[in-house]
């Protein structure tokens, strides 16, 4: 299995790749690959992210079949479902690295700061789960001069929300705290740009000669 390290490094590698459009995944070997993984499998990294229909994480990393163990779910947050998901990897397949990864533009935030400035009194309650879950870590960006500038804001929301995530997983669950503690399980933020293609590694990374 690799360290955390290597599989930043693959996905950063891997990323390039896809802005450089000259990505190489495995789909050409995908029957000899599909055998392959029949009896188990090892994801180098888990990836949470949107499941906006732009963001998909295997070809924004450019990896193929098995590489990755990617949760997907409105605005990236992170509700039990989404911790329990990332326990099992961490424990049953020992994956290494957690990368909470949001995006710009993203339609989750952006309604959560609607609904913030102007309420909707009949919004799904499921929907409203999400937003709900988002809100704390953008509102308090409405007490700030952002709140006169509406891409600044969005841009800074999506950050946030991004960080909140990581920082749940970080000491939201008993398991990945200790693994993380045990440096056996690294947690960082991305943002992936929808207009260039680059993934920000931003928040969480560990220092360059770990």
């Amino acid at each position: 299995m690799k360290t955390a390290q290597e599989a930043l490094e693959k996905l950063i590698e891997g990323n390039r790749r896809f802005v450089s459009d000259v990505q190489i995944g495995n789909l050409d070997a995908c029957q000899a690959r599909r055998s392959e993984l029949v009896s188990g499998q090892e994801p180098f990294a888990i990836i949470l992210g949107c499941s906006d229909s732009r963001a998909p994480a295997e070809m924004i990393f450019d990896q193929g079949l098995g590489d990755l163990f990617v949760i997907r779910v409105a605005g990236n947050i992170v509700a039990p479902s989404q911790v329990g998901s990332v326990e099992f990897a961490a424990k049953v397949f020992g994956t290494k690295l957690v990368v909470v990864m949001g995006h710009s533009q993203c339609g989750a935030v952006k309604a959560t700061l609607d609904e913030l400035d102007r309420p909707m009194k009949n919004r799904s309650p499921n929907l409203r789960s999400i937003v709900d879950r988002i809100r704390p870590s953008v509102e308090p960006l409405l007490e700030t001069e952002l709140r006169n500038d509406p891409d600044s804001l969005l841009e800074s929301s999506i950050r946030a929300n991004i960080m909140c995530a990581a920082d749940h997983l970080r000491h939201g669950s008993r398991t990945l705290e200790f693994l993380i503690n045990r440096g056996e399980l690294l947690v960082v933020g991305a943002e992936y740009s929808l207009e260039s293609g680059v993934v920000d590694f931003f928040e969480g990374m560990p220092e360059p000669d770990q």
